[in-house]
């Protein structure tokens, strides 16, 4: 790979922007000859479009995969992981085990979660179950918290459906298409105060899966103390912790833009429930990342041209469980503090030397194994190749014979046994061989 890198860019975001002008790349239009493009997802689906016939060149990679939207669209995520639950329960594979009550043992990491209006009759059946229960319902095609409601009884659905314009559950538009899921309302607070976790997710290939995880992620905090009070059920400043909402709020603070690290978050865990009872927490977290992408990697276009940088957005109960809650495609480049320009100038840093290392021309033909010093502040999260290699591990278990490290080949039998093995590198470095 030689000569000068090329990029494109429809997000004129300056941690974008000024990362690729410190690699000496310049700038061209999206009509010319580009070897990177940083794109939105409107713009990759022109790209990949059949009606367009545009065919990427071996000097060119995209951040995008072709078909995302399997993972990032709301109905379609929860869709995906169902189907991926009931083919293992099929097989009789040990990740699809349930417990007496019906639950998933491996893989109950979403809330129960419908379609409206497909499923409208399945979910009145479980909310009369327990009619006390809250509910939350979140628009498919939309971000940002935009048309989020919660509700706690079944004439609020009624009204909704009238307010959209129709009498009766005739299928819609997918943009008209809510998801509607019981709403989490044990949350883990801290300082009274409700809040999530965006993590960041680096795919490079579906098939074999190869991802990584960032360290730098953050929480994001309610500006209200949180209650369950159902008058303030319509307070979005108690439930909804998208910044884009809490921003509007009287008690927001500028300064640290109601944020908070992950690591901050690690310290306090540690400090207020233990060291043990936190690495499992986030052992958890990579477990249901990861099973979150096993779950479409069969139906991704594994176009070798793409990577994705996924937000995942989690909640973390008052038991100390984690719940995925969605998967951003263009997770917000914007910054709304000093701290968060850093962090995100970093992030885009870190997963440029991954995807293109030394800043060259790409050729997407190489084998997508990037340096161990290009990582930054990612850590490998999964890689199916390495897990598919018995001759990788030694005779004590640990990933690459070290002792440092420990073998999380949790994909090769999928059982049970296996989960307790996990480790989240953050706390220790090394090749992650989930198999």
């Amino acid at each position: 790979m030689s000569g000068k890198m090329k990029f494109a860019t429809d997000m004129e975001k300056s941690v974008l922007v000024s990362n690729f002008e410190k690699r000496g790349w310049s700038q061209v239009s999206a009509d010319e000859d580009w070897n990177f493009y940083w794109t939105n997802v409107n713009t990759t689906r022109n790209i990949f479009s059949l009606d367009n016939g545009y065919r990427l060149s071996d000097d060119q990679i995209i951040n995008h995969f072709p078909n995302h939207y399997e993972l990032t669209r709301k109905d379609l995520m929860v869709k995906n992981i169902k189907r991926f639950r009931k083919d293992l329960e099929k097989e009789g594979h040990p990740l699809g085990e349930k417990d007496e009550h019906g639950r998933h043992v491996h893989l109950d990491h979403i809330p129960t979660t419908y379609l409206l209006p497909a499923d409208y009759n399945l979910f009145v059946e479980e909310f009369r179950k327990n009619p006390s229960s809250t509910w939350i319902m979140k628009p498919c095609g939309k971000a940002r918290g935009i048309g989020i409601f919660l509700i706690n009884k079944l004439s609020q659905i009624k009204k909704w459906s009238r307010d959209s314009r129709t009498n009766s559950f005739a299928p819609p538009s997918s943009r008209d298409s809510y998801v509607i899921s019981r709403y989490i309302d044990n949350p883990l607070l801290i300082g009274g105060k409700k809040f999530d976790l965006r993590m960041y997710v680096l795919v490079t290939s579906y098939r074999p899966l190869k991802c990584y995880t960032y360290r730098l992620g953050f929480c994001r905090f309610c500006t209200v103390k949180y209650t369950q009070s159902t008058s303030e059920l319509d307070n979005m400043f108690v439930h909804l912790t998208n910044v884009s909402i809490q921003k509007h709020g009287d008690e927001y603070n500028s300064i640290h833009g109601g944020k908070w690290t992950i690591k901050n978050l690690r310290f306090y865990l540690e400090g207020t429930r233990g060291k043990q009872v936190t690495d499992r927490l986030f052992d958890e977290i990579n477990w249901l990342n990861v099973m979150s992408l096993k779950s479409v990697s069969g139906l991704m276009a594994n176009d070798r041209h793409c990577f994705e940088i996924y937000g995942y957005d989690i909640i973390i109960d008052d038991k100390l469980k984690p719940w995925l809650i969605e998967v951003n495609a263009s997770p917000s480049l914007s910054s709304t503090t000093v701290n968060d320009r850093i962090m995100k100038y970093n992030l885009i840093n870190d997963t440029l030397n991954i995807v293109a290392p030394n800043g060259e021309v790409p050729d997407v033909r190489w084998n997508k194994i990037p340096p161990k010093d290009a990582y930054g502040e990612f850590d490998l999260l999964y890689d199916e190749e390495l897990a598919q290699q018995n001759e990788f591990y030694g005779g004590s278990g640990h990933a690459g014979g070290g002792d440092r490290d420990r073998s999380r080949s949790l994909m090769a039998s999928m059982g049970a046994g296996h989960r307790a093995g996990m480790r989240d590198h953050s706390r220790n470095r090394g090749p992650a061989t989930w198999k």
